[in-house]
């Protein structure tokens, strides 16, 4: 077998194939694009929001006003850094409330413009107790919109193309995650030391975010939410613009029925489970009692706990004081610099790990190679610190130094930034879904909290090199799990993914994809869909089966 035999076997090659044999106007509608597009902005002010703070404590206005300077350590700016992310998790909880009650496109408008507001208040904040508050409220918007946009692209999205769809949300994270620390650059290099400097960093992306809000006012609904809502002619309606197909094309009917039967056998269920119980009640004790998804419930904490207990985030929150650290720094215009091509290779990583990462190594494989080296990476850098410290390190090690962050970056988005999400999205069962991702966020939220705060201590007590000694036990734990417990359910239907969960927890040895894959191979379904998942459509037996769907699902920072 040659090796263009191997890379048209591949998933990728299978998706694309998959992509190019869709109808144009499903996959073309402007209406589907714009929308998508839109949902996916969530992210922005998420990374926005972790590049500014990572590096406008650098700028000397910022400094002199609010008395936070990264130059002074982690412990300086740990309070300004970790705040934003207790707003996370109670907005994220909450918008578990408000989401069904509202729409999703009143929801994005709603924590777009709490977003907002504590952006403003943090303009013109008199002192750094106005300025935490402010974070705070930025948080309630951020954590919320984490929660919203991933939901809502795949409610949109049709089968063929929701992978691509729901990557354009860590697109946009990792382009405002580089553009927020290339802003704050280009404010120290023109202009003028004043308030304006860090002003304009924290305004520039209200413009944006404001101008989408608007623009939502010309889009549709998500046809789910009108249905479960009890409006069947605007889910139609809105299920036509879509799609850019007329409402009696067979594949629109088949999609509106199929959602719909979906719908009303949840209801059903519901009802005959215990019709005095609330929607929160019914939902909760189904996710915490039932034993498959209680397994889903710890994996999905435990994924996104590996990634804050690994050092991933906590690199690029800290990215200035970990140079301090280390002896890499310089001065204010460097730093930045550096913070700026650290954001730019994270972005290229990011977009290199969605698009072919994933797919071509699956989900496991792709998770051992971020993990490995992450924990090489940390190894090196606590060696490196303690060296220098001790004796001084040789400019060759310092050099291998620098890069071993950006190694750690590498790694970082393969595995741990990306996988979480992916997993996260493919867990759950359709009833349970937006209860799985609140509650995944919010804990995802509080995680991310916990290690951002603690890192000036951890770094502190253990004399700077032992925190990279924490960071790498970490990932050596997160190898062992990923391979004793984490599945690889790429390319599986609903039907699969309960069995594999109803099934042993250990998975090591186990080969959890071979159906899915055997099936792309081979052009046919792994498997009847079930009404409840959203990516079921039924064909006309004259018509040419679906391919299943293998495409990934990638959310939040």
């Amino acid at each position: 077998m040659g090796v263009r035999d191997i890379l048209n076997r591949t998933a990728m090659a299978v998706y694309i194939k998959k992509i190019r044999s869709a109808r144009r106007e499903v996959i073309l509608s402007k209406g589907l694009l714009i929308s998508a597009m839109m949902y996916a902005t969530a992210a922005i002010p998420l990374t926005w929001d972790q590049g500014s703070a990572a590096t406008v404590s650098s700028l000397s206005s910022f400094q002199e006003h609010f008395g936070i300077s990264s130059s002074s350590g982690a412990g300086s700016t740990k309070n300004f850094v970790s705040l934003v992310y207790i707003g996370d998790a109670v907005g994220a909880a909450l918008s578990f409330f408000i989401n069904d009650r509202i729409g999703r496109l009143w929801s994005y408008r709603l924590y777009t413009c709490i977003w907002i507001i504590g952006q403003l208040v943090a303009m013109f904040s008199p002192g750094a107790s106005g300025l935490y508050a402010a974070r705070i409220i930025c948080g309630l918007g951020i954590g919320s919109l984490s929660v919203t946009g991933t939901v809502s692209i795949v409610e949109i999205a049709p089968a063929e193309i929701r992978g691509l769809l729901s990557a354009w949300y860590s697109v946009c994270m990792g382009i405002a995650l580089m553009t927020s620390t290339f802003c704050v650059y280009g404010m120290e290099l023109h202009i003028p030391q004043s308030k304006l400097q860090y002003q304009v960093v924290w305004f520039s992306p209200c413009i944006f975010m404001a101008l989408w809000v608007v623009a939502s006012f010309f889009l549709c609904e998500s046809p789910r939410w009108l249905l479960l809502s009890g409006r069947d002619e605007e889910a139609m309606r809105a299920l036509v613009s879509l799609r850019q197909l007329p409402e009696h094309h067979p594949r629109v009917q088949e999609e509106f029925q199929s959602i719909k039967l979906s719908i009303q056998s949840e209801n059903d269920f519901c009802n005959a489970s215990n019709s005095s119980e609330s929607h929160l009640v019914s939902v909760a004790k189904e996710t915490f009692t039932k034993p498959s998804n209680l397994r889903r419930v710890q994996q999905a904490l435990i994924m996104y706990a590996l990634p804050q207990f690994s050092g991933g985030n906590s690199v690029t929150n800290y990215f200035v004081p970990i140079l301090e650290v280390a002896g890499l720094s310089g001065n204010s215009i460097h730093n930045l610099l550096l913070s700026g091509m650290y954001t730019l290779a994270k972005f290229i990583f990011s977009l290199f790990a969605s698009f072919l990462f994933i797919d071509a190594l699956g989900r496991r494989n792709s998770l051992f190679v971020g993990i490995i080296l992450q924990l090489l990476s940390d190894v090196y850098l606590a060696a490196y610190i303690k060296v220098e410290q001790d004796t001084g390190a040789s400019e060759g090690a310092s050099q291998a130094a620098l890069a071993a962050i950006f190694i750690h970056a590498l790694g970082y988005s393969v595995g741990l930034l990306t996988l979480p999400y992916v997993f996260g999205g493919e867990l759950w069962p359709n009833r349970i879904r937006s209860f799985g991702a609140a509650l995944s966020q919010t804990f995802h939220w509080l995680f991310h909290y916990a290690m951002t705060y603690a890192l000036p201590s951890l770094l502190s007590r253990t004399e700077n090199w032992g925190a990279f000694v924490f960071f790498a036990a970490w990932c050596a734990g997160g190898l062992i799990y990923v391979y004793l417990l984490v599945p690889d359910i790429a390319g599986l239907s609903v039907e699969e993914i309960d069995s594999i969960f109803n099934g042993p927890w250990v998975v090591a040895g186990r080969r959890g994809r071979t159906r899915g894959i055997q099936s792309m191979l081979e052009g046919q379904d792994v498997g009847p869909k079930s009404h409840g998942d959203p990516d079921f459509s039924p064909v006309d037996s004259k018509s040419q089966k679906r391919p299943t769907e293998g495409a990934t699902q990638v959310t939040g920072h």
